[in-house]
């Protein structure tokens, strides 16, 4: 082997990513209203791009399978697998690159017209400023601290409030506090019996039972008997009345009127001040039935159209400039092209993805979530030629909003269960609504695991009993010994 230095000339192939390619692959990613702060981002930062109002106008049909195919502009996806992008120019003519992302035969027959546009006209109305505007719960205690305490019972006070969480309980040591304020216990305590008769009742407690407690004395209530029956909410929760009856010496019409008593107080009663209200969910696409097929267009009331500005750019452009001018005004119209490329593509790939979805679960818009079939990311990726991780990233945090509710795309990707009968799998979501409709119907009957496995079966649903007692408690259904008592403190 020589150990001479020399030249060699070798060949080989890379996926390059560029910063473009990336930023086309995370919108996929996005929600309509994370582009909208993505977009409104990129604005800020490059003066060519212009936003306006999204289009009135009808959502464009997809042509039938008979015409002739338009060429359109390639997306992320084939960029990804082709490892193109790399040195490409970015302020390029779209309509003249290829770009298939036109439904096959089948799926134009079966979807038929399909939108990109918003079907509505006008700005969408602003439910945020109706929402209630009132003082976080803090700020409710603060002010009766303000106008109940001075000097130093304030400022235990003050320490004390901070230590309470949203739903109103005490989260602090007392000794501690007393010890970390210089004060005595017994101020600290006093301190604190005075918070728990503040608003709302029951705040201020360090358990369960001492807000109930609390608000039982402001209602009067709080005799002998209700202060065993709180000393003792554990035989409450597993339903041993006939025990708790002996411990708080009642009869059956004392035990009901007390536990009719507890349950017309409110076990979290600071979540009645504060906190961020929740957000709605905003859909991302909408699907109507249209001339006996399906519509299926994105929400473009929650999407900005983004324009180049190519008379500001001509301006600039025209005026007089040095080397480092026309750099950066060429990198800026590169940047502003690539953005809107990427978002037609973003656009195009969703409805894309939306349509086979559609075309997948049809027999679910049409008859129910019982019909709703097993569907997996692959399947939909090589219906449509595209990556399984682009399928996934256009499914990521996108509702789509239809006749039957509004769902996540996620929902409609289920795990499938063998049928009892050994025909077609069933989607493993169907299985949990038979679950949720049967136990919703049980009466005074409690439906065993086991009973439901036999009930599961007569319907064609092949499925064991651990498997049944795993979507049971997913969807927070307790067993059959606790429905039993829960019906039970309901009859008391």
């Amino acid at each position: 082997m020589s150990l001479a230095p020399r030249l060699d000339l070798r060949q080989s192939q890379s996926l390059v990513m560029t910063p473009q390619l990336q930023q086309a692959i995370k919108l996929l990613a996005l929600s309509n209203l994370e582009i909208e702060g993505v977009i409104a981002e990129e604005i800020e930062r490059n003066p060519l791009l212009e936003s306006s109002a999204p289009a009135e106008d009808a959502p464009t049909a997809v042509p039938d399978a008979t015409e002739a195919p338009r060429d359109e502009p390639a997306g992320a996806d084939e960029l990804v697998m082709a490892g193109e992008g790399a040195g490409e120019s970015l302020d390029v003519d779209i309509a003249a690159e290829r770009f298939d992302d036109g439904p096959s035969e089948s799926a134009a027959e079966r979807i038929g017209e399909i939108g990109a546009g918003s079907s509505g006209s006008g700005e969408a109305i602003d439910f945020d400023s109706f929402a209630d505007t009132s003082e976080s719960l803090a700020d409710v205690l603060l002010a009766q601290a303000g106008a109940s305490f001075d000097d130093a019972d304030l400022f235990v006070a003050r320490a004390l409030i901070d230590q309470i969480d949203e739903a109103g309980y005490l989260r602090a040591d007392l000794l501690d506090v007393a010890q970390r304020l210089g004060v005595p216990l017994a101020q600290v305590e006093a301190v604190l019996a005075a918070i728990q008769r503040f608003e709302p009742t029951g705040v201020g407690a360090r358990d369960l039972a001492e807000c109930l407690a609390i608000q039982a004395r402001d209602a009067d209530r709080y005799d002998p008997m209700m202060a065993r029956l709180l000393d003792h909410l554990d035989l409450l929760a597993r339903g041993e009345l006939a025990r708790l009856r002996k411990i708080c010496r009642a009869d059956d019409e004392d035990m009901a009127d007390m536990i009719r008593e507890l349950r017309g107080y409110d076990p979290k009663p600071g979540f009645r001040y504060g906190g961020d209200p929740p957000a709605p969910v905003i859909p991302d696409l909408n699907v109507t039935r249209a001339r006996g097929g399906w519509a299926i267009e994105l929400n473009a009331a929650t999407l900005p159209r983004v324009l180049v500005n190519k008379s500001y750019y001509a301006e600039l452009a025209g005026g007089a400039q040095d080397r480092a001018g026309k750099t950066w005004l060429a990198e800026k119209l590169a940047s502003a092209n690539w953005l809107v490329k990427a978002l037609d593509q973003r656009q195009r790939t969703i409805i894309k993805v939306a349509t086979e979805i559609v075309r997948q679960q049809e027999a679910f818009f049409l008859h129910g979530v019982a019909h709703l079939r097993p569907l997996t990311l692959r399947q939909v990726a090589d219906a449509i030629e595209l990556h399984e991780s682009t399928v996934s990233r256009v499914t990521s945090n996108k509702y789509l909003s239809c006749a039957r509710g509004l769902f996540e795309l996620k929902y409609f990707f289920t795990s499938a269960i063998a049928a009892a009968d050994g025909g077609d799998a069933v989607s493993a979501e169907a299985v949990r609504s038979a679950i949720r409709a049967l136990i919703a119907g049980e009466g005074d009957t409690i439906l065993s695991d086991d009973t439901l496995v036999e009930l599961l079966e007569a319907k064609g649903f092949g499925i064991a009993r651990r498997t049944v007692a795993k979507y049971r408690e997913a969807m927070g259904i307790g067993s059959s010994v606790q429905r039993r008592r829960a019906r039970a403190l309901q009859r008391a």
